[in-house]
């Protein structure tokens, strides 16, 4: 292999074991891409942590990634459902929505199995807490994500525009819905996306039907153009001009309107670990962005925090990331709720979101020992991830 060469293997990344300096001969120390420097220090942690899970975890990181299409309903073409059926793509949430009906079927004809018999015995284990109202709701909205079969690697074709040039379909990670599905928006909820861009989340959050206010927020200008371009191909004018879009600091935003919200969601800037093993471009491991990755969990804490307070009391708070670090995830969660409650004097109670586990894991892979929120794991079978997500009500 060629010094400075990146191989591939059926779609996987090999990352390089030796490196060249500036010039031929050169006294100065080689150059190591920050891709090999996130891969050794994900080695060294995530061994720890994920210990016998880590080598496939890995693989599935240094794997190409696995989409979902989101159907987006101000376009769907009568033809598209179909479309991807025959492609033996799935909606992932209609599932889950299947499981909840088969498990209310059975428990109102209180016996264990019923017409849908084999779909039943896959969901006797739900148990009643795990069927709670929120749930049902959380499932029952009109999100609609087609997903391929676990372990079927079939791409999807790019997506097409209708007559009035609106996109059929937004392909993302199908991992990032999950926490859009946790916010469980309900009709007229104010709702504020902190840290919007690139406008896959918000383009979910839409695809509710439910939002009686929805503010798009980041920092970045130029990532908030890349937001106004998704919501332009994807939503028509009259919806597109209720979404109040705005680039402001999101650490600032309880002073703007604090106390204002009924969901809030707080997908934080983090390490990407994805992006960070396979993309050189733009990669927080970068030895000149060492400060600025360290200073990541204060950076999420504060941006947590403000969102904690832009909710009024009685909402709630999503807080994701796209990384597997505790520090980024678990940590920043306790730290939040030790703060609000002796400096703001707000409470904060964790929802327990196990359920997801069994609504979803015929097409993602949790973590089971997560202490706090749930975490979807990178898997060859399904390599969708990492999605850390964790919801605080607002006492």
């Amino acid at each position: 292999m060629g010094v400075g060469c990146t191989v591939t293997f059926g779609g996987c990344r090999k990352v390089p074991e030796t490196f060249g300096s500036a010039e031929p001969g050169a006294a100065t120390a080689p150059r190591i891409p920050p891709t090999r420097l996130a891969l050794h220090h994900f080695d060294i942690n995530y061994s720890l942590q994920l210990k016998e899970l880590w080598p496939s975890v890995r693989a599935g990181l240094l794997c190409e990634q696995k989409y979902g299409a989101l159907l987006n309903n101000f376009s769907l073409p009568d033809d598209i459902t179909q479309e991807l059926e025959l492609l033996n793509a799935t909606d992932f949430v209609s599932e889950a929505t299947k499981k909840v009906r088969s498990v209310a079927a059975a428990e109102e004809a209180g016996r264990g199995e019923s017409s849908e018999g084999r779909m039943v015995m896959q969901v006797e284990t739900m148990t009643q807490a795990e069927m709670s109202p929120p749930l049902r709701a959380s499932i029952s909205s009109n999100i609609k994500c087609y997903t391929f079969p676990r372990g079927d690697i079939t791409r999807f074709r790019p997506a097409r525009p209708n007559t009035l040039g609106i996109l059929d379909y937004y392909l993302m990670d199908a991992a990032s819905l999950l926490p859009v599905l946790a916010l469980n928006v309900q009709p007229g909820d104010f709702v504020l996306d902190l840290c919007a861009a690139p406008g896959g989340k918000t383009l979910a959050l839409l695809q509710t039907g439910a939002c009686g206010r929805l503010a798009a927020n980041d920092i970045s200008i130029s990532r908030t153009k890349r937001l106004h371009q998704i919501l332009h191909s994807y939503v028509p004018k009259e919806i597109r001009e209720t979404v109040s879009v705005t680039s402001c600091d999101g650490r600032d935003w309880e002073r703007l309107e604090g106390g204002t919200f009924h969901k809030v969601l707080v997908d934080v800037p983090c390490t990407t670990d994805r992006h960070s093993v396979m993309e050189d471009d733009n990669n927080i491991f970068h030895k000149k962005r060492t400060k600025e990755r360290q200073m990541l969990p204060m950076l999420q804490l504060q941006l947590l925090m403000a969102g904690i307070l832009a909710t009024r009391p009685g909402g709630e708070v999503v807080y994701s990331t796209c990384s597997l670090s505790p520090l980024q995830n678990e940590h920043v969660i306790e730290r939040a709720i030790e703060i609000a409650e002796t400096q703001f004097n707000v409470a904060l109670r964790v929802e327990d979101l196990s359920h997801f586990r069994t609504l979803f894991q015929d097409t993602f892979s949790f973590f089971s020992d997560c202490r706090l929120g749930e975490l979807v794991l990178p898997h060859l079978t399904a390599n969708f991830g990492p999605m850390y997500f964790c919801k605080l009500c607002r006492m």
